[in-house]
């Protein structure tokens, strides 16, 4: 375990840790394109409520969707019929496409209302509790929590900052474990220094804050024997915490001062975590300074309270944990099995020995075991994301609260970024924030999804879905499920599935990176895309379960459930079939126009709300018009994983000058649909269609804009030049290899023993070839 070093109370303090640069050798910022956002201050973490107005308002969109797509049907569909009679089967074909595809989308916008509305009512309802109230819950019972970070190759500074933001929350007793997931001796030296970088980033915080613990533990120890004593503090009690809450607040703002500022993140860490918490601090400090100016008695339990919140703050255990150092452990290549493989140690003794196939580290009741420790809650947090200080508090707070007893679940979805240097960061950073809104009213349906940035979980819970199963005679626990890439999806309808609840806490407390360019966001958007048809049926078998035992869902339940995880795949297609197919003309109509009118209009209010622009929609639109292929691609490789019965581990994509390349594939698929878009312009102006020619217009500016804005048009070019370089370029043999002989050579003595007389065979496909090179080395244990 890390341990904390001694650092005289009056001793000068250099915040800045070893091996950061100062401000003056700090890299430039990205450039700043034209039409992105402006630095600005984020929204407030508690939404103000929503006025009568909004809701009313809100309700008045939902009815006049419903009301527009009602008389379509009477006037434009049944009329067809009515007045002509069935024409033939291609029309009547035409007609079912065109009323299903319309159908599905008019629901999706439908759904988005609904949710919508629910967040309107819980902004109206939710009331904050104060501080004071918290400290003393806590001060009675302290339920621990263990914060598990799971990296891959991520960059270390990007990583320093989520921890440092979740080592400064005001939670007791808090245990940071970054779950490193990268290769443990990778060839490649810039991978080698990044890995060793985030390898130091535990100790480093641990001495960064080991002053300030030390200096507010000791005073603990007196503010706590005057409570035990019981009755009002004494003068010189207040000076004194008010003197430690001062000096707080001062380190804090010099550790800010120190903070490199490479991009809007960056300034977001030493604004809205540091420096803010030396707002806090100091505001405590003045009432405290005031209090002992008037002679207020302020009782001595209280103040052993505020210098509790000052050891909570500085007073985490940052520690790491690399499961693939580890021949026994899984070393499956995704995020769940990474988190999976740490919460299978939680509350076992565990010893590492080096044998001559590599470190394994088994269960163990020797001596010289190490326990892991377990805890009463765990929070998942990505690598670059960004916790406010009292995330932990009141979400823990929250869950223990009487009724909430099966609450698995508890989070606040997070929020963008303020002031993206990028056209399509901020356009993306918009499109996070409306989502926050509709998982916050997803949680008012019963219908909350746990969403994998950021989640506090009861470990009961977990324990209560854990599926347990044997690979090569090794015992694996998947508490989270990995047979999709969206694992948090599927975990949340086992947990539904077993009883478990899951709710989005109202506030604002966590922040996490939006991908600055396309192909950083082809690579997010199709991990999202894909999973969701797969998942489906597992809430679908749930919903008849649930119903033949007398517990039927809510309707709106099961229709927000469905329209989250499947409306990507029916939006996309959808969308491709009416961009290709020449509908009959007599099917188009004006009221779908009307129709579709109030959820644009509503959601131009929610960008007017959360500080864009109403004329967003139409940038999101654009937006979502060169995401199109990579959503089908997700789509479709749902299918494919359906049928396959495998699974798609996650996709990394390199870097090339400062951004990240784009498959070639979905670049040309932007390009080709503005084409055939404007293609489909000219055809339908010749044959006077002219709510055709509006609808290809329409997409065909808005795809351009999107390639244009979001793209780049020098971006594209070398994206499609470089895959296509890729396409044709075909692999040098490595010297030595042959054609002909792959059977390579004999395994050695060490394999033969460990997996048989067949190691010839086996050993490639298993964990101990893969993590050969492991038997060199370090043979101390590396579990901390």
């Amino acid at each position: 375990m890390a341990v904390r070093e001694h650092a005289p109370a009056g001793q000068a303090h250099t915040p800045r840790p070893a091996g950061r640069p100062a401000p003056d050798a700090a890299r430039r910022r990205r450039r700043r394109q034209w039409g992105a956002e402006r630095p600005r201050p984020p929204l407030p973490a508690a939404e103000p409520p929503a006025a009568p107005r909004a809701t009313w308002l809100g309700g008045l969109a939902i009815a006049a969707t419903v009301a527009a797509w009602a008389t379509y049907l009477g006037a434009t569909v049944a009329a067809q019929f009515i007045d002509h009679g069935v024409r033939d089967a291609r029309f009547i074909a035409e007609t079912a496409a065109y009323v299903l595809v319309m159908t599905l989308l008019l629901f999706s916008s439908v759904m988005y209302l609904v949710a919508r509305q629910g967040a309107l009512y819980r902004s109206r309802d939710h009331v904050r509790v104060p501080r004071a109230e918290i400290d003393v819950h806590f001060g009675a019972t302290r339920p621990s929590l263990t914060v598990l970070v799971p990296s891959y190759a991520e960059e270390p500074d990007v990583v320093r900052t989520t921890l440092l933001s979740t080592a400064l929350q005001e939670y007791p007793g808090l245990r940071i474990v970054l779950l490193l997931d990268d290769p443990p001796e990778p060839s490649d030296p810039e991978a080698a220094a990044s890995l060793a970088g985030c390898r130091d980033l535990p100790r480093e915080i641990m001495d960064l804050l080991a002053e300030p613990y030390e200096r507010f533990s000791g005073s603990l120890v007196t503010y706590e024997a005057a409570a035990v004593q019981g009755g009002p503090s004494d003068p010189d009690s207040l000076r004194s915490l008010a003197i430690d809450y001062a000096w707080a607040a001062r380190w804090l703002r010099d550790l800010a001062a120190e903070q490199p500022r490479d991009s809007h993140v960056d300034d977001f860490l030493a604004d809205q975590v540091l420096s803010a918490l030396a707002g806090d601090l100091e505001v405590t400090s003045r009432a405290l300074f005031a209090a002992r100016d008037e002679g207020a008695s302020v009782p001595a339990e209280r103040l052993a309270q505020l210098s509790r919140r000052l050891v909570w703050t500085f007073g985490a255990e940052v520690s790491s944990f690399e499961r693939k150092r580890y021949v026994n452990l899984p070393h499956d290549a995704n995020k769940a099995m990474n988190l999976n493989a740490y919460l299978g140690l939680m509350g076992r003794t565990v010893l590492e020995s080096q044998t001559r196939i590599g470190r394994v580290l088994r269960p163990s009741e020797s001596p010289d075991a190490t326990l892991v420790p377990d805890s009463d809650y765990v929070l998942t947090l990505d690598a670059d994301s960004i916790l406010l200080r009292e995330y932990c508090l009141r979400l823990i707070h929250q869950m223990e609260l009487p009724g909430n007893e099966r609450v698995a679940v508890i989070q606040t979805p997070y929020s963008a970024f303020r002031g993206a240097s990028t056209r399509l960061e901020r356009i993306a950073g918009a499109t996070t924030d409306v989502q926050h809104i509709v998982h916050q009213g997803l949680t008012h349906f019963d219908a909350t999804f746990w969403v994998g940035a950021n989640a506090v979980i009861r470990k009961p819970a977990l324990e209560d879905i854990v599926e347990v199963s044997y690979v090569r005679g090794q015992e694996v626990r998947r508490y989270v499920q990995d047979r999709t890439v969206i694992e948090d999806t599927e975990s949340s309808i086992d947990l539904v599935a077993n009883g478990w609840t899951l709710v989005n806490y109202p506030e604002r407390l966590s922040y996490s990176a939006t991908p600055p360019d396309f192909g950083a966001l082809v690579v997010q958007r199709a991990r999202w895309a894909n999973g969701g048809l797969l998942i489906a049926p597992k809430f679908w078998r749930h919903a008849r379960q649930a119903r033949k035992e007398g517990r039927r869902l809510r309707r709106s339940t099961v229709a927000l459930r469905t329209t989250y995880m499947a409306s990507i795949s029916w939006a996309s297609l959808g969308l491709v079939f009416l961009l290709v197919f020449p509908f009959n003309s007599t099917l188009l109509s004006p009221i779908l126009v009307l129709a579709a009118l109030p959820y644009f209009l509503a959601m131009g209010a929610d960008f007017h709300r959360l500080g864009y622009k109403r004329t967003d929609v139409l940038r999101v639109y654009a937006f979502n018009l060169v995401l199109l292929a990579v959503n089908l691609g997700g789509t479709l490789k749902s299918l494919q994983q359906a049928a396959a019965k495998s699974k798609i581990p996650f996709a990394r994509t390199p870097k090339v000058a400062d951004r990240t390349a784009a498959p070639a594939t979905y670049v040309l698929a932007a390009v080709l649909i503005a084409a055939f878009s404007f293609y489909t312009l000219a055809t339908a102006w010749v044959a006077g269609s002219w709510w055709h020619a509006a609808f290809a217009a329409f997409n065909g500016v808005l795809t351009t804009y999107g390639v244009v804005a979001f793209i780049g048009v020098r971006n594209a070019v070398v994206d499609v030049v470089l895959g296509a370089v890729h396409w044709v370029r075909v692999p040098a043999e490595p010297p030595g290899s042959s054609r002909v002989d792959r059977a390579g050579p004999e395994p050695d003595w060490e394999a033969v023993l460990y997996v048989g007389p067949d190691a010839h065979d086996v050993a490639p496909r298993t964990a101990v070839s893969e993590l050969a090179p492991a038997r060199r080395g370090d043979t101390r244990a590396r579990q901390r």
